[in-house]
């Protein structure tokens, strides 16, 4: 989630991150963030510390101490202020954030302190994915499948990142539609089914196992060993 009361910065922001692929929601005070943290399981929240209503900090506070209704880890905090003392960065620290970028800042910096925030507990600290056969690396763009390049659209290429930091884990459909899609997402609808079949036909490799299994009544898992 963006949470930035300048409109323009914020759905700024918020483009350039699903251009990236991934699922972005915003919120331009401090009241709405706290509704929208309530509901939905963010794994990272891009924060601004001035914010009408409660403020950045405070939110920050509230993140970190409050206890997530799903038991999941509580989302990272990446803050984004135009304090650049070494005060304030020491405060927002010591709130809970775990990084902290001064504005202005460049888009491309952003996208990296995003990525090393999502990585930090899902897998090593690189750009490159690997899990068994299957490569894919952020900055560039690229998936291969047992040294293949996997032409994969943006929602595509952002459910197998999302499947690759969490090899193993079976993944219900309602939580890939919370975590690779946004809040506009109509749950109802069979996005998620039709994304995880093309993905899979992307990868299906003569002689090899199909890495994206099928867990009935329970979601889908990408095989550790795929």
């Amino acid at each position: 989630m963006v949470v930035e009361d300048e409109q323009d910065l914020a759905d700024a922001i918020a483009f350039g991150l699903r251009r990236e692929g991934y699922a972005v929601d915003i919120a331009y005070d401090g009241g709405d963030a706290l509704v929208k943290v309530a509901v939905y399981p963010y794994d990272l929240i891009c924060l601004d510390l001035n914010l009408p209503g409660v403020d950045g900090r405070e939110i920050c506070r509230r993140v970190v101490t409050d206890e997530r209704p799903d038991g999941q880890p509580r989302p990272r905090v990446l803050m984004l202020t135009a304090r650049d003392g070494l005060a304030d960065r020491v405060r927002g620290l010591d709130d809970g954030a775990d990084d902290y970028l001064v504005k202005p800042f460049a888009f491309s910096e952003l996208n990296a302190r995003v990525r090393a925030l999502l990585r930090r507990d899902a897998a090593p600290a690189t750009a490159l994915l690997q899990v068994g056969d299957l490569e894919l690396h952020s900055t560039r763009r690229e998936a291969r499948r047992a040294g293949r390049l996997v032409q994969l659209s943006p929602k595509e290429f952002a459910l197998l990142r999302y499947f690759m930091t969490h090899p193993g884990e079976v993944l219900s459909e309602g939580h890939l539609l919370t975590h690779v899609w946004d809040e506009n997402a109509n749950p109802y609808t069979t996005t998620v089914r039709v994304t995880v079949m093309t993905l899979r036909r992307k990868l299906d490799e003569p002689g090899r196992a199909q890495p994206i299994e099928t867990v009935i009544g329970s979601g889908y898992r990408l095989r550790s060993d795929a």
